[in-house]
């Protein structure tokens, strides 16, 4: 899908705008000045996807850390700060790729030009973060109420002041824990500025409903080629949002080498415990990085019909199991050849499961190497 054509910043090996991929960002749950456990969460989320990474800086060990948490991870890394601009040089001298900071709220206009003079020596974005939550006095008075249009007029005062100080290397962010209003702000962003948009949904919740208003506010805006980088925010682990994003850019076929699970809901047909079985395969999926469908289905009904496109894809039945390949039945698993006489007495569809699961894993292993 082509893109809404911004212009390009870069941000460590990344480049972002333009035409480019969308970026997939996450954010530490750790307190920053514990630089060896936010390298370690780091980490982990580069495996599962994430190619860029915010961090909090409170304060001056935080800002100190990023030097010893650049040097254990391999992905460009956003400083979030607030108010002091002392932390943004802090983070700069340290190594940050990226700042993350409104110049309208660091003071006197002479501590702007020191931010952006270190920015510009260093070559490093500025992300200006408009929230419906937290506008200007004034223009909350104004519009009585977070709009899209007070959201906007608040960007262009933080961007006339970097623009002045000849600053365009400024990524944009408009966010609102309301999807609508998300929806209204970007697009209106997208035909005010033509800086790159970071997309995201602040405060949306649990998994649950960060992935309910995320996928409703984000893939409105990505389907329609608005936005350069997101981030699914959820309450937690920032593990938890990888999958969501990745799941919701392959949808929106922005993304590759990301598996396709397809499963039935079951109903009163299903002859198996499904449930556990998708899982486990749903949760093995997330460490595959290859464009491959899985089905997984209850009954002969819909079954081999649903799996016929797969890659590969397991229907379970009475007494029996189905091992499904390109649409071929490649194994049929019964009860009989499974169950040895002293596992008389144990749950049969459970012995049918679990082989077929065996079965999958060796298959699934052949198809992605």
């Amino acid at each position: 899908m082509k893109r809404t054509e911004t212009r390009q910043v870069k941000v460590g090996n990344l480049e972002i705008g333009h035409n480019n991929h969308v970026i997939i960002q996450s954010m530490c749950n750790i307190e920053t000045k514990k630089a060896d456990e936010v390298a370690k969460q780091i980490l982990s989320l580069e495996k599962m996807g994430c190619e860029l990474i915010r961090v909090s800086c409170m304060d001056m060990e935080d800002a100190k850390a990023i030097k010893d948490i650049k040097k254990q991870i391999h992905i460009p890394l956003v400083a979030d700060i607030h108010f002091d601009y002392r932390l943004a040089l802090a983070c700069i001298e340290a190594g940050a790729d990226k700042i993350r900071l409104n110049p309208g709220n660091i003071g006197a206009r002479e501590n702007v030009e020191k931010v952006v003079k270190a920015c510009k020596e260093k070559h490093i974005p500025i992300r200006i973060g408009i929230n419906g939550g937290s506008l200007e006095k004034d223009i909350h008075e104004k519009y009585g109420k977070p709009t899209a249009q007070g959201m906007i007029e608040s960007a262009k005062r933080h961007v006339q002041i970097l623009e002045d100080l000849d600053f365009y290397d400024t990524v944009l962010s408009f966010k609102s824990s309301d999807p609508l209003l998300c929806i209204e702000a970007y697009r209106l962003a997208a035909q005010t500025f033509d800086y790159p948009l970071h997309l995201g949904v602040t405060e949306a919740g649990t998994t649950m409903t960060s992935a309910i208003k995320s996928s409703l506010a984000l893939g409105t805006l990505l389907n329609e080629g608005i936005g350069n980088t997101i981030r699914i925010s959820v309450n937690g682990a920032p593990e938890k949002e990888i999958p969501i994003v990745k799941e919701l850019l392959k949808d929106c076929k922005l993304i590759q080498n990301v598996p396709n699970l397809i499963a039935c809901p079951t109903c009163g047909r299903t002859q198996w415990d499904m449930e556990p079985a998708v899982n486990e395969i749903e949760s093995y999926l997330q460490t595959v990085n290859k464009d491959v469908t899985v089905a997984i289905m209850g009954c002969a009904v819909n079954g081999p019909g649903e799996a016929k496109h797969a890659d590969i894809g397991i229907a379970g039945g009475v007494k029996e199991g189905l091992l499904i390949k390109k649409g071929e039945v490649i194994k049929k698993v019964k009860q009989e050849d499974m169950v040895h006489q002293e596992e008389e007495k144990l749950d049969m569809g459970l012995l049918v499961k679990e082989h077929l699961l065996k079965l999958f894993h060796l298959k699934m292993n052949s198809l992605i190497q």
